[in-house]
C-alpha cells in the first residue's frame, strides 16, 4: 500500500486516458480516484482493472438517497475491492448509519467517508441552498453527524482541516479536495490550499486533479509535490 497522501482525480471521459495515466505512475506514487464521469463511461471495469495493478482506488460516486438504496450501492462498491468510498452526510444519519453497516466490518473493508460541502461552494451558495450559519459551522454539523453515524471520515476543505482534527480526534480521516500549487489555477474550485499546508492543518490525504493530469508533465508534477509535502514545504 502507498504511503502517498496524494489521491489522483482521473478526471478523464473514458478509460484510455485514465488507463493511460495509471501505466506512468507506480501504485506507491499515488491512490486513484474515480468519479461520477469516469465510471458513468466506464463502468466497474475500470475499477476492477486498477483494483487488479494494485491501486488503492477512491470510488467517488457521493451516495445520496433512501438508506435502503445506499446501503445496496455501497456493499456493491465494496464488492469491487475499492480502499475508499463516499455519501453526502445531508442524507442523513440513517443512510450513513446503513451504508456502514453495509461495507461489513473485515479488516479489508473499504474506508467511507462522507462530504461535508463541496469545495465549489461559496457563501452564496451555503444560503441558497438554505444552510444555516457559515461554511465552517455547516462543515463541523456535518462531520459530527458522520462521526456519531460510525463513518471513517469526511471529505472537507482544508481550510476546515484543523477545526475538525481538533473536533473529531486523531483518527477521524480528513480527505481534502480543493488542492491546488500555489502556482496552479484554481478552476472551479473556491475553498482551496497548497498540498503541504493541508497536510499541516490535519488533513490526511489530499485529493489533486487537474494539477497532476493537465500538466505538462503529470509524473514530475506528482513526484515534486510528493517531494515537497515529505519536506513539509508550501508549494
Amino acid at each position: 500500500m502507498t504511503s502517498s497522501r496524494v489521491i489522483v482525480a482521473l478526471d478523464y471521459p473514458a478509460a484510455d486516458a485514465a488507463l493511460a495515466f495509471a501505466r506512468s505512475v507506480s501504485p506507491a506514487d499515488c491512490r486513484l480516484k474515480i468519479g461520477k464521469e469516469l465510471f458513468t463511461a466506464a463502468g466497474p471495469a475500470l475499477v476492477e482493472t486498477l483494483v487488479k495493478q494494485g491501486f488503492d482506488i477512491f470510488l467517488d460516486l457521493k451516495f445520496h438517497d433512501i438508506p435502503n438504496t445506499v446501503a445496496g450501492a455501497c456493499k456493491a462498491a465494496a464488492g469491487l475491492g475499492v480502499w475508499m468510498l463516499n455519501v453526502h452526510a445531508s442524507g442523513g444519519r440513517a443512510m450513513m448509519a446503513a451504508a456502514r453497516a453495509a461495507v461489513g466490518d473485515g479488516s479489508d473493508r473499504p474506508q467511507l467517508i462522507a462530504v461535508t460541502l463541496l469545495t465549489s461552494m461559496g457563501a452564496q451558495e451555503i444560503e441558497e441552498v438554505g444552510l444555516t450559519g457559515d461554511a465552517p459551522a455547516a462543515v463541523r454539523r456535518l462531520a459530527k453527524l458522520a462521526q456519531a453515524s460510525g463513518l471513517d471520515g469526511v471529505v472537507c476543505s482544508a481550510q476546515e482541516a484543523a477545526m475538525l482534527r481538533a473536533e473529531c480526534g486523531p483518527h477521524f480521516c480528513l480527505v481534502t479536495p480543493g488542492i491546488r500549487p500555489a502556482t496552479a489555477s484554481k478552476d472551479d474550485q473556491q475553498r482551496v490550499m497548497t498540498p503541504a499546508a493541508a497536510v499541516a492543518a490535519g488533513a490526511d490525504y489530499l485529493v489533486i486533479g487537474r494539477p497532476v493530469t493537465q500538466s505538462k508533465d503529470p509524473v514530475a508534477t506528482l513526484a515534486a509535490i510528493n517531494r515537497d509535502i515529505s519536506a513539509g514545504k508550501t508549494v
